[in-house]
C-alpha cells in the first residue's frame, strides 16, 4: 500500500509539473498589433518575386509571436521622408497562422514613397507599423460566393481571404477571382495561387494581360463587364464583388458592376455592403 501511495504521488507531482510549464513557462501566442501605436519590425528577409516586386519577411518580438490581423484588414506602415511622415497601407500574404513574423508583399514604383523606403531596406532594419485597420473583416462561409477583381499589387486582399478559405476544410465558400496585369511576369503569386486552385475546386483564377506573350491562354486587355459576366456569378443576395487595383480600374469596375445588377458601390465600402472597394 505504501508503495502505491508513493507512485500517485510521484504521478501527482509530474501532472503539476508539466501543468506549471505549459501556464507558466511555455511561450503563449500573443497579438502584437496596436490601432493607437507604431511599432518597429526588423526585416529578416528579403525574396525577389520580379524586377520591382518581393516579398518582405518582417520579424515579430517573440517566435510565438502573431501578427494579430484579421483577415480582410491590413496594416499602417509609416515612414519619414524627405523630411515628412509619409503612411500607406498594406495587406499582408501571410496570415495568424505564422508564428514569429509576417510578410508584405510589395512592388516599388519608380514615384513611391513607401514602397521605395521598404525596397530599399537592408536585413535587420525596421519599418514602423500599425494595426488593425479596415471595415472589412472575413468569416467563414459568410457568403455563398466572392466574386472578386484585382490589379496589380491589389491581389494582396484578395490572396489573404482565398487563403483562409482554402486552409479551412469547413469553408466552402465560392470564389471567382479576375486578375489583371500588364505582362505575364507582373502577375504577383501566380505559383501560389495556382497550387490553390489545383487543390480546391471552389476556387477559380482567370488571369487578364494587357501585354500578353505568344500562346497565352488566358484574357487579354482590360477585364470588362462582358468578363464579369462570363466568369462572376449572377448578383444575388449571397454574392459579394470585392474590388482591389488600381483607381482607373476600380472606378470602371464599379460601373460594370451596377450594369450587371450589384448595388451601387458607397463611397466608403462597409462589411456588408454588396461591393466592397478595398
Amino acid at each position: 500500500m505504501s508503495f502505491n501511495v508513493v507512485a500517485l504521488g510521484a504521478s501527482t507531482a509530474l501532472i503539476a509539473a508539466v501543468t506549471c510549464y505549459f501556464l507558466v513557462l511555455a511561450p503563449r501566442e500573443r497579438k502584437v498589433l496596436k490601432s493607437d501605436q507604431f511599432q518597429e519590425f526588423p526585416l529578416i528577409e528579403k525574396i525577389i518575386l520580379s524586377h520591382n516586386s518581393a516579398t518582405y519577411r518582417f520579424a515579430l518580438p517573440r517566435p510565438n509571436d502573431i501578427l494579430g490581423l484579421p483577415i480582410g484588414q491590413h496594416i499602417s506602415i509609416a515612414a519619414e521622408i524627405n523630411g515628412k511622415e509619409i503612411v500607406r497601407s498594406y495587406t499582408p500574404t501571410s496570415t495568424d497562422d505564422a508564428k514569429g513574423y509576417f510578410d508584405l508583399l510589395i512592388k516599388a514604383y519608380e514615384n513611391g514613397n513607401i514602397s521605395r523606403y521598404v525596397a530599399n531596406l537592408k536585413i535587420g532594419e525596421t519599418i514602423r507599423v500599425r494595426g488593425p485597420k479596415g471595415f472589412f473583416t472575413y468569416t467563414p462561409n459568410m457568403v455563398k460566393h466572392f466574386a472578386m477583381i484585382a490589379g496589380g499589387t491589389g491581389i494582396t486582399p484578395m490572396y489573404q481571404i482565398i487563403t483562409a478559405i482554402a486552409e479551412n476544410p469547413a469553408d466552402k465558400t465560392k470564389v471567382t477571382l479576375l486578375y489583371g496585369n500588364v505582362t505575364r511576369d507582373d502577375i504577383l503569386l501566380k505559383p501560389e495561387l495556382d497550387a490553390i486552385v489545383k487543390n480546391n475546386p471552389q476556387i477559380q483564377v482567370h488571369y487578364v494581360l494587357n501585354s500578353p506573350p505568344e500562346n497565352w491562354d488566358g484574357g487579354v486587355g482590360y477585364i470588362t463587364k462582358e468578363m464579369m459576366q462570363e466568369f462572376f456569378p449572377a448578383a444575388s443576395p449571397t454574392t459579394q464583388l470585392l474590388l482591389c487595383g488600381p483607381p482607373p480600374m476600380v472606378s470602371a469596375m464599379k460601373k460594370s458592376a451596377v450594369e450587371l445588377g450589384f448595388q451601387k458601390a458607397k463611397p466608403v465600402s462597409k462589411l456588408g455592403d454588396q461591393v466592397f472597394v478595398f
